[in-house]
Protein backbone atom coordinates (compact mmCIF):
# COMPACT_ATOMS: atom_id res chain seq x y z
CA UNK A 1 0.00 0.00 0.00
CA UNK A 2 2.89 2.33 1.06
CA UNK A 3 4.68 1.63 -2.40
CA UNK A 4 1.46 2.20 -4.47
CA UNK A 5 1.20 5.78 -2.67
CA UNK A 6 4.81 6.86 -3.02
CA UNK A 7 4.02 5.69 -6.17
CA UNK A 8 1.29 7.90 -7.17
CA UNK A 9 3.35 10.81 -4.94
CA UNK A 10 6.03 10.57 -7.29
CA UNK A 11 3.90 10.31 -10.76
CA UNK A 12 2.42 13.65 -9.97
CA UNK A 13 5.85 15.32 -9.05
CA UNK A 14 7.63 13.92 -11.88
CA UNK A 15 5.57 13.85 -14.70
CA UNK A 16 6.87 12.55 -17.88
CA UNK A 17 3.94 12.57 -20.94
CA UNK A 18 2.58 15.45 -22.90
CA UNK A 19 -0.34 14.83 -20.74
CA UNK A 20 0.52 15.36 -17.67
CA UNK A 21 2.56 18.24 -18.39
CA UNK A 22 -0.37 20.29 -19.28
CA UNK A 23 -1.75 19.18 -15.84
CA UNK A 24 -2.19 21.79 -12.56
CA UNK A 25 0.56 19.69 -11.09
CA UNK A 26 3.08 20.68 -14.00
CA UNK A 27 2.65 24.40 -13.66
CA UNK A 28 4.05 24.16 -9.68
CA UNK A 29 5.65 21.29 -9.39
CA UNK A 30 7.83 21.03 -12.73
CA UNK A 31 9.15 22.81 -15.63
CA UNK A 32 8.83 21.43 -19.19
CA UNK A 33 10.77 22.36 -22.00
CA UNK A 34 9.40 22.28 -25.61
CA UNK A 35 11.75 20.85 -28.14
CA UNK A 36 12.14 21.91 -32.06
CA UNK A 37 10.24 18.69 -32.75
CA UNK A 38 7.41 19.99 -30.75
CA UNK A 39 7.38 17.02 -27.87
CA UNK A 40 7.85 18.48 -24.66
CA UNK A 41 10.73 17.17 -21.96
CA UNK A 42 11.52 18.30 -17.94
CA UNK A 43 13.55 20.89 -18.02
CA UNK A 44 16.42 19.30 -15.00
CA UNK A 45 17.69 22.41 -13.48
CA UNK A 46 14.67 24.81 -13.47
CA UNK A 47 12.63 21.79 -11.91
CA UNK A 48 15.67 19.96 -9.41
CA UNK A 49 15.28 24.31 -7.71
CA UNK A 50 11.79 23.58 -7.99
CA UNK A 51 11.64 20.63 -5.87
CA UNK A 52 13.81 21.80 -3.10
CA UNK A 53 11.90 24.46 -2.67
CA UNK A 54 9.14 22.14 -2.47
CA UNK A 55 11.12 19.87 0.05
CA UNK A 56 12.03 23.02 1.94
CA UNK A 57 8.49 23.76 2.57
CA UNK A 58 7.78 20.85 3.88
CA UNK A 59 10.42 21.02 6.67
CA UNK A 60 8.88 24.63 7.20
CA UNK A 61 5.69 23.70 7.64
CA UNK A 62 6.83 20.54 9.93
CA UNK A 63 9.13 22.87 11.92
CA UNK A 64 6.27 26.04 12.09
CA UNK A 65 3.99 23.20 13.78
CA UNK A 66 6.94 21.43 16.33
CA UNK A 67 8.06 24.75 17.46
CA UNK A 68 4.38 26.50 17.80
CA UNK A 69 3.68 23.88 20.53
CA UNK A 70 7.21 23.79 22.17
CA UNK A 71 7.00 27.70 22.86
CA UNK A 72 3.77 27.88 23.85
CA UNK A 73 2.67 30.42 26.70
CA UNK A 74 2.10 27.94 29.38
CA UNK A 75 4.87 25.88 28.17
CA UNK A 76 6.95 28.67 29.31
CA UNK A 77 4.96 30.31 32.38
CA UNK A 78 2.19 27.76 33.32
CA UNK A 79 -0.35 30.42 35.33
CA UNK A 80 -2.37 27.90 37.17
CA UNK A 81 1.21 26.51 38.38
CA UNK A 82 2.83 29.76 39.63
CA UNK A 83 -0.45 30.88 41.29
CA UNK A 84 -0.11 27.72 43.46
CA UNK A 85 3.53 28.31 43.76
CA UNK A 86 2.95 31.84 45.42
CA UNK A 87 0.33 30.43 47.70
CA UNK A 88 2.18 27.75 49.01
CA UNK A 89 5.35 30.73 49.52
CA UNK A 90 2.71 32.72 51.10
CA UNK A 91 1.47 29.74 53.79
CA UNK A 92 5.93 29.37 54.20
CA UNK A 93 6.11 25.85 52.98
CA UNK A 94 9.07 26.64 51.28
CA UNK A 95 11.12 22.61 51.28
CA UNK A 96 7.39 21.77 49.50
CA UNK A 97 8.13 24.56 46.54
CA UNK A 98 11.76 23.77 46.40
CA UNK A 99 10.61 19.96 45.32
CA UNK A 100 7.75 21.15 43.01
CA UNK A 101 9.68 23.85 40.74
CA UNK A 102 12.63 20.75 40.60
CA UNK A 103 10.14 18.19 39.27
CA UNK A 104 8.38 20.97 36.87
CA UNK A 105 9.73 21.67 32.98
CA UNK A 106 8.44 25.49 32.51
CA UNK A 107 11.10 27.99 32.63
CA UNK A 108 9.39 29.47 35.22
CA UNK A 109 10.42 26.38 37.36
CA UNK A 110 13.66 26.77 35.85
CA UNK A 111 14.09 30.24 36.80
CA UNK A 112 12.57 29.98 40.22
CA UNK A 113 14.53 26.74 41.22
CA UNK A 114 17.82 28.63 40.01
CA UNK A 115 17.01 31.76 42.74
CA UNK A 116 15.92 29.14 45.77
CA UNK A 117 19.76 27.65 45.24
CA UNK A 118 21.54 30.92 46.01
CA UNK A 119 19.50 31.78 48.98
CA UNK A 120 21.56 30.63 51.84
CA UNK A 121 23.89 33.81 50.01
CA UNK A 122 20.91 36.48 50.23
CA UNK A 123 17.92 38.35 48.32
CA UNK A 124 20.71 39.82 45.87
CA UNK A 125 22.37 36.81 44.70
CA UNK A 126 18.66 35.13 44.42
CA UNK A 127 18.07 38.57 42.03
CA UNK A 128 21.08 37.33 40.33
CA UNK A 129 20.78 34.20 39.68
CA UNK A 130 16.79 35.14 38.70
CA UNK A 131 18.27 37.50 35.49
CA UNK A 132 21.11 35.75 34.63
CA UNK A 133 19.04 32.19 34.42
CA UNK A 134 16.12 34.26 32.71
CA UNK A 135 18.31 35.28 29.85
CA UNK A 136 19.75 31.70 29.63
CA UNK A 137 16.19 30.28 29.01
CA UNK A 138 15.50 32.84 26.78
CA UNK A 139 18.72 32.41 24.10
CA UNK A 140 18.28 29.30 24.85
CA UNK A 141 14.41 29.24 22.95
CA UNK A 142 15.47 32.22 20.72
CA UNK A 143 18.45 29.66 19.27
CA UNK A 144 15.84 26.56 18.43
CA UNK A 145 13.22 29.18 16.90
CA UNK A 146 16.66 30.48 14.47
CA UNK A 147 16.22 27.37 11.65
CA UNK A 148 12.85 29.49 10.84
CA UNK A 149 14.77 32.54 10.25
CA UNK A 150 17.20 30.70 8.26
CA UNK A 151 14.62 29.08 5.77
CA UNK A 152 12.91 32.98 5.62
CA UNK A 153 15.47 34.01 4.70
CA UNK A 154 17.53 31.36 2.35
CA UNK A 155 14.00 30.27 0.84
CA UNK A 156 13.61 33.82 -1.49
CA UNK A 157 17.44 33.83 -2.30
CA UNK A 158 16.33 29.95 -3.83
CA UNK A 159 13.74 31.54 -5.68
CA UNK A 160 15.94 34.25 -7.16
CA UNK A 161 18.43 31.94 -7.88
CA UNK A 162 15.20 30.35 -10.12
CA UNK A 163 14.30 33.09 -11.81
CA UNK A 164 17.58 34.58 -12.42
CA UNK A 165 17.79 31.12 -14.36
CA UNK A 166 14.84 30.80 -15.65
CA UNK A 167 15.48 34.77 -17.42
CA UNK A 168 18.80 33.28 -18.41
CA UNK A 169 16.53 30.45 -20.51
CA UNK A 170 14.10 32.83 -22.00
CA UNK A 171 17.10 35.18 -23.59
CA UNK A 172 19.17 31.92 -24.76
CA UNK A 173 15.71 30.72 -26.53
CA UNK A 174 15.49 34.22 -28.28
CA UNK A 175 19.57 34.00 -29.14
CA UNK A 176 18.66 30.49 -30.58
CA UNK A 177 16.32 32.01 -32.85
CA UNK A 178 17.37 35.11 -34.03
CA UNK A 179 15.25 37.30 -31.80
CA UNK A 180 11.79 35.28 -33.51
CA UNK A 181 11.38 33.00 -30.65
CA UNK A 182 8.23 31.01 -30.58
CA UNK A 183 6.25 31.93 -26.64
CA UNK A 184 6.01 28.48 -26.39
CA UNK A 185 9.85 28.24 -26.70
CA UNK A 186 10.26 31.06 -23.91
CA UNK A 187 7.39 29.49 -21.98
CA UNK A 188 9.87 26.87 -19.81
CA UNK A 189 12.42 29.84 -19.08
CA UNK A 190 9.72 32.21 -17.91
CA UNK A 191 7.37 29.70 -16.12
CA UNK A 192 10.83 28.43 -13.78
CA UNK A 193 11.11 31.95 -13.05
CA UNK A 194 8.03 32.64 -12.08
CA UNK A 195 7.65 29.30 -10.12
CA UNK A 196 10.50 29.56 -7.83
CA UNK A 197 9.71 32.91 -7.09
CA UNK A 198 5.93 31.45 -6.27
CA UNK A 199 7.84 28.57 -4.22
CA UNK A 200 10.34 31.23 -2.19
CA UNK A 201 7.41 33.49 -0.85
CA UNK A 202 5.06 30.55 -0.09
CA UNK A 203 8.15 29.36 2.52
CA UNK A 204 9.45 32.75 3.40
CA UNK A 205 5.90 34.48 4.38
CA UNK A 206 4.79 31.71 6.92
CA UNK A 207 8.43 31.56 8.02
CA UNK A 208 9.21 34.82 9.20
CA UNK A 209 5.75 35.14 10.48
CA UNK A 210 6.12 32.26 12.77
CA UNK A 211 9.37 33.00 13.73
CA UNK A 212 8.83 37.00 14.66
CA UNK A 213 5.29 35.92 16.35
CA UNK A 214 7.24 32.50 18.37
CA UNK A 215 9.69 34.89 19.40
CA UNK A 216 7.59 37.67 21.02
CA UNK A 217 5.43 35.07 22.48
CA UNK A 218 8.78 33.75 23.98
CA UNK A 219 10.29 37.27 25.12
CA UNK A 220 7.05 38.23 26.89
CA UNK A 221 6.35 35.60 28.23
CA UNK A 222 9.91 35.04 29.92
CA UNK A 223 10.41 38.40 30.88
CA UNK A 224 6.86 38.20 32.94
CA UNK A 225 8.10 35.02 34.64
CA UNK A 226 11.16 36.79 35.62
CA UNK A 227 8.44 39.23 37.21
CA UNK A 228 6.62 36.69 39.04
CA UNK A 229 10.06 35.17 40.42
CA UNK A 230 11.38 38.00 41.62
CA UNK A 231 7.96 38.96 43.32
CA UNK A 232 8.14 35.69 45.03
CA UNK A 233 11.50 36.20 46.14
CA UNK A 234 11.13 39.53 48.13
CA UNK A 235 9.58 37.82 50.47
CA UNK A 236 13.61 36.56 51.65
CA UNK A 237 14.89 40.32 51.05
CA UNK A 238 15.64 41.94 54.43
CA UNK A 239 12.72 44.45 54.33
CA UNK A 240 10.10 42.20 53.69
CA UNK A 241 11.44 40.26 57.18
CA UNK A 242 12.39 43.45 59.45
CA UNK A 243 8.54 44.37 57.94
CA UNK A 244 6.81 41.22 58.95
CA UNK A 245 8.60 41.20 62.26
CA UNK A 246 7.40 44.78 63.25
CA UNK A 247 4.26 43.96 62.24
CA UNK A 248 4.02 40.78 64.66
CA UNK A 249 5.62 42.49 67.38
CA UNK A 250 2.71 45.62 66.77
CA UNK A 251 0.07 43.18 66.83
CA UNK A 252 1.63 41.26 70.09
CA UNK A 253 1.99 44.40 71.80
CA UNK A 254 -1.70 45.11 70.37
CA UNK A 255 -2.86 42.26 72.25
CA UNK A 256 -0.90 43.13 75.66
CA UNK A 257 -2.52 45.92 76.30
CA UNK A 258 -5.89 44.64 75.41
Amino acid sequence: MKTKLSAFVLALLVPTTTTLAEGFGNIFFVTMEASADGTSHIEWVGSSMIWLLILLSVINVSLITTLWTRNKRNKILPMEFANEIDKLLEEGRNEEVIDLVAAEASDYSAILSAAFKQAPAGHASMLRATEQTGEEVTVKRFRKLEPLNVLGQVSPMIGLLGTVYGVIMAFQAIARTGGNADPVTLAAGIGTALVATFWGLLIAIPALGAYATMRNTVDSATLESMRRVEKSISRFAPEYTRSNSTTSRSKAGAEVTV
